[in-house]
Parts: structure tokens; C-alpha cells; sequence
């Protein structure tokens, strides 16, 4: 038989490994000895510098909570919603009444301004009429003395012919404005029918009673 024939490779793999620590102490030995202090410096340093911090994982975002469902109302808070409900229409509607009141006073205070200006004018309307009517009294009581006068300083029987043909509305004005010294020479001189006419037509006339000027 033959016997195995051993392989050159691994016994030269187990050669250099035991050979290894040797090299290595033979090198120390040669190195300075300030170069072991440094080198045991770098080995302690590195062995004493602190891990790397493990990178921070990612966060996972939390869910919003879900909104809560409403709580049935109780029936206090429901009396008290409809209390609070029915006061707020009454206000509305004292409110609106108000409003309804102001305007109902400012269309009044409007109406008796208009009323108050309306009375003004027709008193100074009216005023104006009297005085009006007053001067016109005036001219016309002017104008049946100025008459009478004339008639009063002519002759009694001129006087007379003119009477007997006057107006009975205008004749009864200037005799019964005449002294009744000048009257009764005129009337002995007319026609008998016409002094009798103008008797009854004078004595009815000073019975009616005397105009007023109204207001």
C-alpha cells in the first residue's frame, strides 16, 4: 500500500501561524521604547471609545382620536333650551313692538307739526280777511256817510225827487243813517206810497239785529 503523501500547502499555513508570535515579539523588542507606550495608547483608546449611536428608527405618526359622539341632551338642558328659546322670542317681539311704538310717535309728532302749521296759516288767513273786511266796513261806512251828507245839505223836495226813484236797499242805508231832522222835511215831500214804503222797509230794518263778524 502506498501512504498518503502529505499536502505541502496547510503545512506551511500551520508553519507561519506558530511562527507568527515569535515575529511579532522580535519586532517589539526592536521597536523604541516610546513607540510601545503609543501604540498601547492607540489599542486603549480604541478600546475605550464609546460605540457609534445606532441610527434613530423611524417614528410611526399616531392616529388621530376618533371624535367622540355627542351626549344625548338631558331633560333639564332641554327645559332649560326651550326657556331660554321662548324668552329670546319675547324679547324679539317686545322689540319689535317697540319699534312698531316709534314710529306710530314720530308719524303723530309729524301729523301735529302739519296740524300746528295748518292753524297757523289760517289763523293768519283769517286775520288777514277781518282786516280785509275791516278796512272794506271802513270805506264802505265812508262812502254811506259821504252820501248821506250830500243828501242832508240838499233842499228837502230835491232831496225828495230823488228818493222817489232810488232803490228801496239803498234808499233804507241812507235814511237810516240820516239825522231825523233832515229825514222828516224829505219824506213830507215824496210821493204818499213811497214815504209809506220806505217807513216799513226802515222799520224793519233797525229790527233785525245788528251783524257779527264771525270767527
Amino acid at each position: 500500500m502506498r501512504m498518503p503523501r502529505p499536502r505541502l500547502l496547510p503545512l506551511a499555513l500551520l508553519s507561519m501561524t506558530l511562527l507568527l508570535p515569535a515575529k511579532l515579539a522580535s519586532l517589539l523588542r526592536g521597536l523604541p521604547t516610546a513607540a510601545v507606550p503609543r501604540m498601547e495608547l492607540v489599542t486603549e483608546a480604541r478600546a475605550n471609545a464609546p460605540a457609534p449611536a445606532p441610527a434613530p428608527r423611524p417614528v410611526a405618526p399616531t392616529p388621530a382620536p376618533a371624535p367622540a359622539a355627542p351626549a344625548e341632551p338631558t331633560p333639564d338642558q332641554l327645559a332649560e333650551r326651550a326657556v331660554l328659546e321662548s324668552l329670546r322670542g319675547r324679547r324679539a317681539e317686545m322689540e319689535q313692538r317697540e319699534q312698531q311704538l316709534q314710529q306710530r310717535e314720530m308719524l303723530l309728532a309729524a301729523t301735529e307739526r302739519r296740524l300746528t302749521q295748518r292753524l297757523e296759516e289760517m289763523a293768519a288767513l283769517q286775520h288777514r280777511l277781518e282786516a280785509a273786511r275791516t278796512q272794506g266796513n271802513e270805506r264802505e261806512e265812508a262812502g254811506w256817510r259821504q252820501l248821506v251828507k250830500t243828501y242832508e245839505t240838499m233842499r228837502p223836495r230835491d232831496a225828495a225827487a230823488i228818493f222817489d226813484d232810488l232803490d228801496m236797499a239803498v234808499l233804507v242805508q241812507v235814511v237810516d243813517r240820516m239825522r231825523e231832522a233832515k229825514v222828516a222835511p224829505i219824506l213830507g215831500a215824496m210821493k204818499p206810497d213811497r214815504a209809506r214804503l220806505l217807513t216799513t222797509e226802515l222799520a224793519h230794518h233797525r229790527a233785525r239785529p245788528p251783524e257779527t263778524s264771525t270767527p
